[in-house]
């Protein structure tokens, strides 16, 4: 019979890739993760995964219970934490992911607060700037800013985010300051590698419109995008969350080319289908809360 204690030794291995990892994750020693994989391997007739000095990988059958796995530890979480949700205590993990700049900036600040008043929440906070897949068993939610294009997913409105096309002084003063969308492809650009040179997209009383500038510099980080910026590289379209205080300091000018930026949002996505959690729910309207409405960052 397979054991409960061991599949979930299984799935914390293939996240971690290793046996020391895995046993940091969950808390126990070397051997007897050693011990649950070797006996879960029995029970099925299978090896699980692939032994090496550096690493270790799944194998065929190794990926295919993966899946399965993952999907029955996390049901027992759920249950668990169901249960005690029951009683009114917010227990158990919660796993999210977010991008690495708002993180940084804004998601400390607010959850700092959430988690003493919540001790017996587990929280995984996951910042990484590639587009995450909330509809796998990885993560409760994703937080994210600007449009999302999966149709699978249940999304919630944290807060307006209105981005701001900023230029240094110094990069104006050598350059001049475009005053129309026209005057912007003459430009030096600072651009965001993750939407690519077609993100200066602004609102117009036709509609929306691309505009493309010259490409100094392309990057999947927005606190790199903002030095860039800073160093007199160019111009960049960012959100005020990430700028506000250097326009307020006047390291950084608003370029002004008469019409807006399209305004974005952050969100928080979940897997449709999944009924979200209490702690998920409460983690929500936190942010919400923390952020304000308008969000401090555009006040």
């Amino acid at each position: 019979m397979l054991k409960l204690d061991s599949i979930a030794t299984f799935v914390a291995i293939a996240e971690a890739g290793s046996l020391s990892e895995a046993a940091r994750r969950q808390s126990l020693s070397k051997s007897v993760v050693s011990d649950r994989l070797a006996e879960l391997e029995r029970a099925l007739g299978a090896s699980l995964v692939h032994r090496s000095a550096r690493r270790l990988t799944l194998t065929e059958d190794g990926a295919a219970f993966l899946a399965r796995a993952a999907r029955i530890v996390r049901e027992v979480e759920e249950a668990e934490a169901a249960m005690t949700e029951r009683r009114g205590a917010l227990v158990g993990p919660l796993r999210i992911s977010a991008p690495v700049t708002f993180g940084r900036l804004h998601l400390g600040p607010a959850i700092y607060p959430f988690l003493a008043r919540h001790p017996e929440i587990e929280m995984t906070l996951d910042l990484d700037d590639r587009r995450a897949e909330v509809s796998s068993d990885r993560y409760d939610a994703v937080l994210r800013h600007g449009p999302i294009a999966e149709s699978r997913l249940v999304v919630w409105t944290l807060a307006p985010s209105r981005r701001a096309l900023v230029a240094s002084p110094d990069y104006l003063a050598r350059h001049g300051a475009p005053q129309s969308m026209a005057d912007l492809e003459g430009h030096a650009g600072i651009f965001y590698t993750n939407r690519g040179a077609a993100d200066w997209r602004f609102h117009t009383p036709r509609g929306p419109v691309s505009v493309r500038g010259r490409s100094a510099l392309r990057v999947n980080n927005g606190d790199m995008m903002r030095d860039a910026a800073l160093a007199g590289l160019g111009i960049a379209l960012l959100p005020r969350f990430i700028v506000y205080a250097d326009i307020q300091s006047a390291h950084l000018n608003v370029v002004d080319v008469g019409v807006q930026p399209e305004t974005e949002f952050i969100h928080l996505a979940h897997a449709e289908g999944r009924r979200p959690s209490a702690k998920l729910r409460a983690f929500a309207d936190c942010l919400r809360r923390a952020f304000g409405d308008p969000p401090y960052w555009e006040r």
